[in-house]
């Protein structure tokens, strides 16, 4: 089936304290991403990206900055933007996230639900669930989930509008295996559904999308935030924080896949790529083909 998807580049690397993330969105594209989704059939237009600072320009001293949150204002500024410029697009239109940290999410989820109830699939190494006093580093790349649930900084969960963005029963993790302490005490507390990739090797990804649709069957929106690292290490090099033990190529693809043949997603993240630390562009070549697979690709 034909849709119309939008790319929109989020180029943030303030949420985090590794340089390089801020050109995902180029290598992305430069992997040919436009060009994969249009070959399934789909039309295509890219909006180019929000604008985001570098942090050179910012002159802020992060050692002066209690719990990390020094770029919390130019986040709030660059996520604000990012849920207006989707929050323009025709309801009808699939949006593609470009990040960046996962901080854009805070902007890329609340402007693809527009309001609405959204379910979230998170497909992450991490919960991202911190606040800023459970932050062992204070990076605000780990409480973005959080705050769209409503929990953390009230600048983070009242962008766009006051409150929170997502149910916590409307959010499920996959592929998760670093989660801090406090954090996990969170998302337990709050309702949140993880699958830890223990589970993924117990129960098996076909078992697992089944109960993340049925979970989320009565919700009209679907969006799906994919982070780079819930690939493993040897799949996904170009990543910040990469932690051993993750999705193989072919599990995540039929991850995506299984969620294709819902035909229910409507908007996608795709995030945490790091062209600094990749090799030959492998990472952003292996997200193209993941994003191509979850927007309808397939075999014959």
């Amino acid at each position: 089936m034909s849709r119309t998807i939008a790319i929109l580049g989020v180029p943030m690397d303030l949420g985090q304290g590794r340089r390089g993330v801020d050109m995902g969105p180029s290598a992305m594209r430069y992997s040919r991403l436009q060009e994969a989704i249009a070959a399934i059939g789909h039309e295509v237009h890219d909006l180019g990206d929000v604008e985001v600072p570098v942090v050179e320009s910012l002159h802020l001293d992060a050692r002066h900055a209690p719990g990390g949150m020094v770029y919390l204002e130019t986040i709030v500024q660059a996520c604000e933007e990012t849920i207006r410029r989707l929050g323009e697009l025709d309801p009808e239109v699939v949006p593609v996230v470009l990040g960046g940290d996962h901080s854009i999410a805070m902007g890329s989820v609340a402007g693809c639900s527009r309001g609405e109830r959204t379910g979230l699939i998170w497909v992450d190494a991490h919960g991202d669930f911190n606040l800023p006093e459970t932050s062992p580093s204070g990076n605000i790349h780990g409480m973005p989930l959080a705050a769209l649930c409503g929990f953390g900084d009230p600048r983070l969960v009242n962008l766009g509008w006051e409150g929170a963005k997502i149910r916590p029963e409307d959010v499920v993790v996959i592929g998760a295996r670093d989660l801090d302490r406090e954090e996990g005490l969170l998302l337990r507390r709050h309702g949140v559904m993880v699958y830890t990739m223990s589970e993924v090797d117990r129960f098996g990804l076909v078992r697992i999308a089944e109960e993340v649709l049925r979970k989320l069957a009565n919700v009209p929106r679907l969006h799906v935030s994919l982070d780079a690292d819930a690939l493993d290490p040897e799949v996904a090099p170009g990543v910040g924080t990469p932690v051993q033990g993750g999705l193989t190529y072919r599990e995540a693809h039929l991850l995506m896949e299984l969620l294709a043949d819902s035909r229910r997603v409507t908007s996608l993240d795709l995030v945490e790529v790091n062209p600094i630390l990749d090799r030959e562009n492998h990472t952003c070549r292996v997200m193209v083909e993941l994003a191509a697979s979850l927007l309808g690709k397939t075999i014959f």
